[in-house]
């Protein structure tokens, strides 16, 4: 869906911010771009809308060269989300959802509409806050309507450049898997920028590696995770092929599995980790059996979350 070819950054003093990129996301992927600071990963985020331009390359999109888009179409099909949420301070909830849509043309009843919808779909009652000001919402439920305004106009994409790193760690969490209960809904082409690895092996169905301006490793979780490409992505992202973790370790118990739940695809307890990342590529969940009874499940993002503790504490033991 969005293609970089040969694409390179470079500025007045003969410095690359990003130099030859090549790759490809896929249409309805959570991209996550993720490096070091100063690594071209924001740069790369903005020439996908054109606020930064590219000196050599292509972008496409749709197999449409961005430069052979009007800007505005461009940019109305592409919802941008900062760290700084940028609401605007006089103007209601909903008036600063409503932005795009009312650029759009749409009526008055359509926006009304599209407004409840979002404000719902981040669990936001729209009876209590369609009509306050940004200043009356803490700073969790204001990036929650930087998100929705984003989506306002129903984009295709979304480009979220580190949204959460102002927020406080409970803040963050739950926005994380707030974003992932609407992806789950929406299926919308996410790129997403972020310096913490525990936010991108949560967040992303593939993770790009940036160093230096050039793309180092392009890899799912489990993938980053167990066959990192070299020292640098080894010490960036921690190497599962020496977590010293048990499948014991990340199950979440249950008392009893219900009949009406198959236990086909159960996985042993004595499946090691890179079976069970394996496993979880391709499902949420899956039910462990030991001794021919189910006594628990494994859960894709419980697992992720708790391996990107493990790798932030070097592999010390889980608390």
């Amino acid at each position: 869906m969005i293609r970089f070819e040969q694409v390179s950054k470079e500025y007045t003093n003969g410095t690359y911010a990003v130099n030859s990129l090549d790759f490809e996301i896929r249409k309805g992927e959570f991209f996550v771009l993720i490096g070091p600071s100063g690594s071209g990963k924001t740069t790369t985020l903005k020439m996908i809308n054109r606020l930064i331009s590219l000196t050599r390359g292509t972008v496409w999109i749709h197999d449409k060269k961005i430069s052979d888009y009007d800007i505005n179409e461009l940019r109305w099909n592409i919802g941008y989300v900062l760290q700084e949420i940028g609401l605007f301070p006089h103007m209601s909830i909903a008036e600063n959802i409503a932005v795009v849509p009312e650029l759009l043309h749409w009526d008055k009843q359509r926006i009304a509409n599209r407004v409840d919808e979002l404000l719902t779909l981040v669990g936001l009652d729209p009876g209590s806050y369609r009509n306050r000001k940004p200043s009356e919402l803490s700073g969790g439920q204001q990036q929650r309507i930087g998100v929705v305004r984003a989506l306002a106009g129903d984009p295709e994409i979304l480009l979220m450049d580190e949204p959460f790193s102002a927020l406080d760690p409970f803040s963050r969490e739950k926005l994380q898997d707030d974003l992932l209960n609407i992806q789950r809904k929406i299926k919308k082409t996410i790129v997403f920028v972020t310096h913490d690895m525990r936010e991108a092996l949560k967040l992303g169905d593939r993770i790009c590696v940036m160093k230096e301006g050039e793309i180092v490793q392009i890899s799912t979780p489990n993938e980053l995770l167990t066959n990192p490409v070299n020292d640098f992505v080894r010490e960036f992202v921690g190497s599962g092929r020496n977590l010293t973790i048990k499948l014991e370790d990340l199950i979440i118990p249950i008392s009893q599995w219900a009949e009406t739940q198959s236990d086909e695809n159960a996985i042993s307890i004595s499946a090691d980790l890179d079976e069970v990342l394996e496993e979880l590529m391709n499902t949420d969940s899956l039910p462990v059996k030991h001794n021919g009874e189910v006594i628990g499940i494994v859960n894709r993002q419980h697992v992720l979350k708790y391996l990107a503790d493990y790798v932030r504490k070097g592999g010390r033991e889980h608390e």
